[in-house]
């Protein structure tokens, strides 16, 4: 992480804010430009924690700021310690101390031992949500939650890891992605969200919304990659640098007279990869011209051909690969669930897609024009014949504002759930 002093300002300054408004550090505004308000509290963190109070989170301020954007403490076990008292001391449970420290026992705590403490929340929702803070968050979940399973389906044209997550053991397998479009990074940390919500409860042996968390991860294994698209996303939060590859190439693509931040759909080579699946690709490429689309840019470009891009090719060999029986891509806005390609979804679509609308109270409807083809649920759909539901979660104009994501995570929760189990 570069230093941040006063005058910086980017979402790694958010982050901090953020962090030091949870700490009870910081009362002013999360709005990414490092000020006195926030040096003030930075020294009034470095001052808690034993670190020279100068007001700049460098190296070794950012050390001790580390685990607690990962969501735990370092914890020393002294005389007297009991397992009940640490948790009460933290405000977090027992379960979810011994399940982020395997193989410690409760009746006979070695004094001495250093061990993790969860009792933050590891993926916040109140900060624009970059690829190095998805790195970092699951990095922080896979240590307080050892059972979740990670790894990487592939790489995007800059060689960022297109990481996936998995829940569960169970012979009923689903998957879940989000962010194929830049803009619509929102979806990637609802799906963060829902994956630390369900560790946590998993640890803790509870139930979410009805549903035995125990029992559904013997019963389900769900598959998630947050993030198909994480250089666009980078692109759109953290603007255009220099040492892009592509520098001068986007400035000529993006002819919009607008900043990337407001418009920018595609991956970083100008193809918009919800339109380079093989699915009636052609169609889309043959209406492009109707939408003003003649090259890269930043939406609606279909590529030179279909899974000409890494990503999406990535996303299709991941499929191909877990052999999902249920897909559902996560896009934003307009509160609706699209379910049909060409009319050849299966009878059971139908049904499922009523229930998942009936569970988010998002309206169940089909695409027209050039949104009809190329996506990754119409290639599921027409080369698997099994439910696929592309998820427009919010409503506004994209990018959606992070002051959405607990109504859209409301919204979602119990229709992740249900279709992880639906038949």
């Amino acid at each position: 992480m570069r230093t941040l002093r006063i005058g910086s300002r980017g979402t790694d300054v958010k982050e901090v804010q953020s962090l030091l408004q949870r700490l009870g550090y910081y009362t002013g505004a999360i709005d990414g430009i490092f000020g006195y308000g926030t040096a003030n509290a930075v020294m009034a963190f470095q001052r808690a924690y034993g670190l020279t109070p100068d007001g700049i989170v460098g190296p070794m301020t950012f050390s001790v700021m580390e685990p607690l954007l990962m969501g735990y403490s370092v914890y020393t076990i002294r005389s007297g310690d009991t397992l009940y008292r640490i948790a009460l001391n933290y405000g977090t449970s027992v379960d979810r101390i011994l399940t982020a420290n395997p193989g410690l026992i409760p009746e006979s705590l070695q004094i001495g031992r250093r061990i993790l403490v969860p009792w933050l929340d590891v993926v916040d929702t109140r900060i624009d949500y970059t690829y190095d803070i998805l790195e970092r968050d699951i990095t922080g979940l896979t240590r307080l939650y050892p059972f979740l399973e990670t790894g990487s389906a592939g790489q995007s044209v800059l060689g960022k890891e297109l990481y996936y997550i998995k829940l569960g053991n169970g012979p009923n397998r689903v998957f879940y992605n989000g962010a194929h479009h830049a803009l619509e990074w929102i979806t990637t940390p609802l799906l963060m969200k829902f994956v630390e919500n369900y560790a946590k409860a998993y640890a803790e042996s509870r139930a979410i919304r009805g549903y035995d968390i125990r029992r559904l991860f013997d019963r389900s294994t769900i598959y998630i990659l947050p993030m198909v698209n994480p250089d666009g996303v980078d692109l759109v939060l953290n603007g255009l640098q220099r040492d892009n590859p592509y520098y001068n190439q986007l400035l000529q693509w993006n002819n919009t007279g607008r900043p990337f931040s407001q418009v920018w759909q595609a991956n970083i080579r100008g193809v918009d990869l919800n339109h380079n699946y093989d699915a009636a690709w052609q169609q889309s490429k043959d209406a492009e011209p109707l939408y003003g689309v003649y090259g890269p840019g930043p939406t609606r470009y279909s590529g030179p051909g279909p899974f000409s891009e890494p990503e999406t090719r990535a996303v299709r060999d991941f499929t191909l690969a877990i052999d999902p029986r249920l897909v559902l891509a996560y896009h934003s806005q307009g509160e609706v669930i699209y379910w049909n390609f060409m009319n050849l979804a299966p009878p059971e679509a139908l049904r499922i897609g009523r229930a998942l609308s009936s569970a988010s109270g998002y309206a169940l409807d089909q695409t027209t024009g050039i949104a009809s083809y190329a996506g990754y649920k119409d290639w599921f759909i027409q080369d698997y014949r099994r439910p696929g539901y592309t998820i427009e979660v919010g409503r506004g104009t994209n990018p959606l504002p992070i002051s959405q994501l607990p109504a859209i995570y409301n919204d979602n929760e119990g229709l992740l759930l249900l279709a992880s189990v639906i038949q």
